[in-house]
């Protein structure tokens, strides 16, 4: 019953939030409100007796992201269907890291895991706290002797995205639209300016930085703009602001690339390929690792291209020559 309950809260309640359904709300409210009453067990206190657990702290966007959020969470359930572990999840949708992070710590769950450098300070401050608690911290490194960091080669995967447009471009205009302006959404505009000039030496790369990972009416407004400026492909790497963006893209009849997962279900019309970053391989391994009772070291893991950490979804809507194939082709094979 708490897979149900999750995937309620995971899919519905976001929606209807942001759309201001109350209606929806009430009902949504009410199926949950039926689980509890039909007796189904509160599996949040986890114990040693329980088998592998996790808790994940996810990104401040939540789940309903299409996107890195999403594929964490993917991982977790795809450990939890064939590895026989159980998890539990907080969103820190008021940026209240510590104390959401704290609350799974509670929990006496093996492992916690937290996404994105927002997490760094709070799982520092934890980690610190209490030493015993395995930690995995997603997109950002820590110092400290509990946590085990994992990053990926943006720039590798954002390369063959760039590669594409750089190729495909009929305006010599393409975009880039961040999230916040940190390091790792800088190395994947790094990766993608690489890879069109790689192939278009001509082509303008237009980049904006939203600020913000959590707001699709913004990541749209500045998809129009680069549109008016004569962008006819654009890439993003901007949460659910990019959900914006390549939803504006089918509107402005243009192209783009999703992020971290296949987004092709987000824009039917517009998105090309993604760059996959796979986050649910990397938390799934994780987790097989504790199953089979391995210890987690502490250690800097970094995935790319050759481990797997990164790489493209199908490429639709558009038809690579043969030598534009064997391009890419030859690039993934370095």
């Amino acid at each position: 019953m708490e897979y149900y309950a999750d995937i309620i809260v995971r899919y519905d309640l976001r929606i209807v939030v942001r759309s201001d359904d109350m209606k929806r709300v009430l009902f949504i409210a009410l199926i949950v409100i039926t689980i509890i009453l039909t007796g189904c067990n509160d599996d949040n206190n986890h114990t040693a007796d329980d088998g592998i657990s996790a808790g994940l702290l996810v990104t401040e966007s939540g789940l309903g992201d299409d996107s890195f959020s999403d594929s964490a969470f993917h991982g977790l359930e795809q450990a939890r269907d064939e590895l026989g572990i159980t998890f539990d999840y907080r969103e820190p949708f008021e940026s209240d890291f510590v104390a959401q992070m704290e609350n799974l710590i509670e929990q006496d769950h093996d492992v916690i895991i937290g996404l994105s450098y927002n997490a760094l300070a709070a799982m520092d401050q934890l980690a610190e706290k209490y030493p015993e608690q395995q930690f995995v911290l997603i997109d950002a490194v820590s110092e400290k002797d509990n946590v085990t960091s994992i990053t990926f080669k943006e720039d590798e995967g954002s390369y063959l995205i760039g590669l594409i447009a750089g190729m495909k471009t009929e305006s010599d205009v393409v975009g880039f639209i961040g999230g916040e302006r940190i390091e790792v959404v800088e190395k994947f505009e790094e990766g993608f300016t690489k890879g069109v000039k790689e192939v278009n030496s001509e082509a303008d790369v237009l980049v904006e930085y939203a600020e913000t990972f959590d707001d699709d009416g913004l990541g749209a407004q500045i998809t129009q703009d680069m549109v008016e400026q004569g962008a006819d492909y654009i890439f993003h790497a901007a949460g659910f602001t990019g959900v914006g963006t390549l939803k504006e893209a089918e509107k402005q009849g243009i192209y783009a690339f999703g992020v971290d997962t296949d987004q092709y279900f987000v824009a039917e019309d517009a998105v090309v390929s993604s760059m996959m970053k796979n986050v649910n391989i990397a938390l799934y391994d994780i987790m097989e690792k504790l199953a089979n009772g391995e210890k987690l070291d502490g250690s800097h893991i970094e995935l790319g291209i050759e481990e797997e950490g990164v790489g493209l979804a199908p490429i639709r809507l558009i038809q690579l020559t043969e030598s534009e194939q064997s391009r890419i082709d030859e690039v993934v094979e370095q």
